[in-house]
């Protein structure tokens, strides 16, 4: 049999009954139209979370205070803080392979200025800061090195703490008051937005962390170092040699723990996304159920058809057809019905994800790779649930198919 007259004949068998084959492809409709549904909901955690990881710095590195074990009793990571500016600077001094280094020195601290007054974080940096993280100035300029010689009190605010204290937009070299010391606005941050974790990045002030130590926090502790690298590959040999001058300036004993912790953007980012990447797999593997119970629908119809054609396929086999041209047009029948709930899905899922993300305001993104992937499954479905129907038809005996009534 020619295959244009196997798929027009298979097409008329299917549109005879279209109540029944609109509600047998009802299955596969729903498995993969909420497939496409999950993981385009997973897809899009996963992109925003790398959007707002990049977000952090260009080829990022931290160092971070370390953990500390006293009496066989470990305090956890971050309990034991020995980083000080001094080590910063041997870090940047003798680092072969960063571009910019800086110490950052957090608190917290209530401003006033302009209408309004607003609680917010401070960091203690250094003009390399902008450079690590990416970031750059809407008004004004960045403090200098001279500005963190002389500890001068000026601040880079950002868009939540500008619209904040000052709503009908703020002027460089406005005042304000962190704490109880007096400030002088240098500049206003460029808006980030939220970071992997849900935090306001926009919600912060920077300034000198000379300033931060002897005007606010007291603090001669820094909270962690920031490094970046020239080249995105330089990262991994960059962490070897950051541990190698952290372990000299702390002095460190051969075979003695790090009482640091060096961290890339690299694992922040598969950690974050490790999470949503499993979530987003068990989704689509409960959701692929439906894609089964539709199968199992396809092979009840398809049993049913073969029952109620009995005598056309015996007649059909009289005239000279073959069993495998028999197997060939009941397979191809369950096939293109499977593949069309496959494609409805699609679109139903496509225009599901899309309502979703208009209510709900989330970020969806489905890759094309899980639109072959789901309606290439829906195919394998008609042909998994289509060939007993169809083995069944092929074999029947054509004198009794004739006689059945």
């Amino acid at each position: 049999m020619r295959k244009s007259t196997l798929f027009k004949v298979a097409s008329q068998s299917i549109l005879k009954n279209k109540l029944r084959t609109l509600l047998t492809m009802l299955g596969i409709v729903i498995g993969v139209g909420a497939v496409i549904v999950m993981v385009a909901i997973g897809h899009g955690a996963q992109s925003q979370i790398e959007s707002q990881i990049k977000g952090l710095g260009t080829n990022l590195i931290m160092v971070m205070p370390g953990s500390f074990n006293g009496g066989g009793v470990s305090q956890g990571a971050g309990a034991f803080n020995r980083l000080t500016v001094e080590d910063a600077d041997k870090v940047k001094q003798q680092s072969t392979m960063l571009a910019a280094v800086s110490p950052v020195i957090t608190t917290r601290a209530q401003v006033i200025g302009g209408t309004g007054n607003w609680r917010t974080m401070i960091n203690g940096v250094s003009p390399d800061y902008l450079t690590i993280r990416d970031w750059g100035l809407s008004s004004g300029e960045m403090f200098t090195d001279a500005d963190v010689k002389s500890s001068r009190k000026v601040a880079l605010i950002g868009a939540t703490v500008a619209k904040n204290l000052f709503p009908d937009g703020v002027d460089v070299g406005a005042q304000i008051q962190i704490g109880h010391v007096p400030f002088t606005v240098g500049g206003v941050l460029i808006a980030k937005g939220q970071n992997a974790g849900g935090q306001d990045q926009d919600d912060v002030i920077l300034m000198p962390y000379t300033t931060a130590q002897n005007r606010l926090s007291g603090n001669i502790r820094l909270g962690q170092i920031l490094a970046s690298t020239f080249n995105p590959n330089d990262i991994p040999a960059a962490q070897d040699e950051i541990k190698g001058i952290m372990r000299d300036a702390h002095r460190l004993a051969d075979g003695a723990d790090d009482d640091f912790t060096v961290r890339n953007q690299t694992e922040i980012a598969e950690a974050a996304t490790k999470t949503t990447s499993v979530m987003t797999g068990l989704l689509a593997a409960i959701a692929s159920i439906s894609l089964l119970v539709g199968g199992i629908g396809i092979m009840n119809i398809m049993l049913v058809s073969v029952t109620e054609r009995t005598r056309e396929i015996g007649i059909r086999m009289a005239i000279g057809a073959r069993g495998s041209d028999v197997l060939t047009q009941f397979l191809v029948e369950s096939i293109v019905m499977s593949v069309m709930g496959g494609l409805v899905g699609l679109a139903i899922g496509f225009g599901g994800a899309m309502l979703l993300a208009h209510i709900t305001g989330w970020t969806v993104s489905t890759p094309t790779s899980a639109v072959l992937i789901a309606v290439g499954f829906s195919g394998a479905v008609g042909v998994f649930f289509g060939y007993y129907p169809a083995r069944k038809a092929a074999g029947l005996n054509p004198i009794q198919a004739l006689r059945y009534e």
